[in-house]
C-alpha cells in the first residue's frame, strides 16, 4: 500500500472519529475537530502506536474524550 493510500484512509478514519465524537457527546464537529486534533490520542494514531488504527471509531472516540474529560479537570 503506498504512502499516499495510507494517508487516505487515515484522513477518513479520523473524519469517522471527528464525526463520532460530536453524535456521541453532542458538540459541534468544529468543537469535536479541536478536541480530536489535540489530543495525545490523535498523534498516536497518526504514529501507528499500538495499532490503535485498528480499533473502532466508537472506542477511539471515547478513549478521546476520555483524555479531553482528564485535560478539562486540571
Amino acid at each position: 500500500m503506498s504512502d499516499e493510500s495510507k494517508q487516505i484512509l487515515r484522513s477518513a478514519k479520523n473524519a469517522r472519529i471527528i464525526t463520532c465524537i460530536s453524535e456521541m457527546y453532542h458538540v459541534s464537529l468544529q468543537e469535536a475537530t479541536d478536541i480530536f486534533y489535540n489530543s495525545e490520542t490523535a498523534c498516536l494514531i497518526e504514529d501507528g502506536i499500538a495499532d490503535l488504527h485498528c480499533r473502532s471509531e466508537k472506542y477511539l472516540a471515547q478513549e478521546v474524550w476520555l483524555e479531553y474529560q482528564e485535560k478539562m479537570a486540571e
